[in-house]
C-alpha cells in the first residue's frame, strides 16, 4: 500500500520565491513527501506582501528537490490554456513523473489584471472545462483549434512529455465538486468540519469521481507559543475568513484588507485550527485521511516556517507516516 502524501504548502502570497525554495528543501529533508504551491498575481493582504510567479519558481523547485511538486493554476483569463499546456509539458519533460496539476476557475484578485470582464461562476466553470480540454489535447500532441469562451488557433506542442500529468479540479462547494467529477482526474478542496468535507468528497465520488485521488489543503496556525500562533493567524489570514463568494469577486488587495477589518480573532479561530500542541494537528490530519483522502497539504500561515518544519518533523510526520503506509 502506497504511503499517502503529506505536502508542505509553498505560499507565494506570504514569502519571496527564494525563501520558498529554501523552505521546500528543508521540508523535504524533514520528511514531507511532497510540496504544493499557490499561484497568485496579488496577495490577499498587503501584510502578506509577496506574489512570485509560480511557473518561474516551479523549475527551480523541481531542480532543487526530488519529491513530487504540486501546484494550482487558473487558465482562461490571466493564462491562455495553450501557454499553460506548454509550461506543463516542459516541466514534465524535464522532471518526469513529479509534477501535479490542479486547475481552478480563479479569483478576480488575480485575473482582473487583463482588463477583461470577470465572468459569473457558471461561465468561469464552463471556461475552465474548455481550458482543461484544450490542455489535455495539446499534451497528447494534437493540433488544436477551439472557439468558445477561450479561442485557440492551430496550436501544437512539439516538446511533449512521456506522461500527461493528471489534471485535478479545485472545488470549494458540493456543486462544483459534482460538476468536476465527470472530467477532472482528481479533486482538490480545503479542510472544513468533517461532515462538510465528507459531503464535498461524496459529491465528487458519486458523480464520476470514484477511485480518483482526493487532495485536501489544511490551513492552520502553529507556534510553540499559543499567543504567537493566534497573532500570526490574525495578521496573515483574516482576509480569508470572508465568504468564499466574496473572496472570488474582490479585485484589489486594498479592498480585501478593508473587507476584513470586521474579522476578529474569534472569527479566525472558528475558521482555522490554531494550536501550540503538535498532537492537535495529528488528530485533525488523521481524521482527514480517514475520509479516504490521498493527499493532505499542510499550510501553516505563520511567518515561523523553519520552526514549523522542525517541530512537525519531530512530533507530527513520524506518527502520520506510521499510519499511512
Amino acid at each position: 500500500m502506497t504511503m499517502k502524501l503529506i505536502s508542505y504548502q509553498a505560499s507565494h502570497e506570504q514569502f519571496s520565491p527564494s525563501d520558498l525554495l529554501r523552505f521546500i528543501k528543508l521540508a523535504e529533508q524533514a520528511g514531507f513527501t511532497s510540496c504544493h504551491s499557490s499561484d497568485h498575481f496579488h496577495p490577499w493582504s498587503a501584510r502578506q506582501g509577496h506574489s512570485g510567479h509560480v511557473y518561474s519558481w516551479l523549475g527551480a523547485a523541481l531542480e532543487a528537490t526530488r519529491f513530487p511538486v504540486y501546484f494550482i493554476t487558473t487558465p482562461g483569463q490571466r493564462y491562455h490554456p495553450a501557454v499553460v499546456a506548454q509550461a506543463i509539458a516542459t516541466l514534465e519533460e524535464m522532471y518526469p513523473g513529479r509534477l501535479g496539476v490542479s486547475l481552478g476557475s480563479g479569483e478576480a484578485l488575480n485575473e482582473h489584471i487583463t482588463g477583461a470582464p470577470w465572468p459569473e461562476k457558471t461561465l468561469r466553470n464552463e471556461r475552465l472545462r474548455e481550458c482543461a480540454t484544450v490542455i489535455r489535447n495539446l499534451l497528447k500532441g494534437d493540433k488544436v483549434n477551439h472557439w468558445g469562451l477561450v479561442n485557440v488557433h492551430e496550436a501544437k506542442l512539439y516538446t511533449l512529455p512521456k506522461r500527461i500529468p493528471p489534471l485535478n479540479c479545485a472545488a470549494l462547494s458540493q456543486e462544483t465538486a459534482k460538476w468536476a467529477a465527470s472530467w477532472a482526474d482528481g479533486l482538490l478542496t480545503i479542510h472544513r468540519p468533517s461532515p462538510q468535507l465528507q459531503a464535498i468528497i461524496q459529491a465528487f465520488r458519486s458523480n464520476g469521481g470514484e477511485g480518483k485521488p482526493i487532495h485536501v489543503k489544511l490551513t492552520f496556525a502553529y507556534d510553540r507559543d499559543l499567543s504567537i500562533a493566534k497573532e500570526h493567524a490574525f495578521d496573515q489570514w483574516r482576509t480569508n475568513c470572508l465568504d468564499t463568494r466574496l473572496l472570488a469577486t474582490i479585485q484589489t488587495v486594498e479592498e480585501f484588507d478593508a473587507a476584513s477589518e470586521q474579522c476578529t480573532l474569534e472569527t479566525i479561530l472558528r475558521h482555522i485550527p490554531v494550536s501550540s500542541q503538535p498532537a492537535d494537528f495529528i488528530h485533525i490530519i488523521k481524521e482527514i485521511f480517514a475520509l479516504g483522502v490521498d493527499h493532505v497539504i499542510l499550510h501553516n500561515v505563520g511567518k515561523n516556517q523553519e520552526l514549523f518544519i522542525e517541530d512537525f518533523a519531530i512530533h507530527v510526520l513520524p506518527s502520520l507516516k506510521q499510519d499511512c503506509t
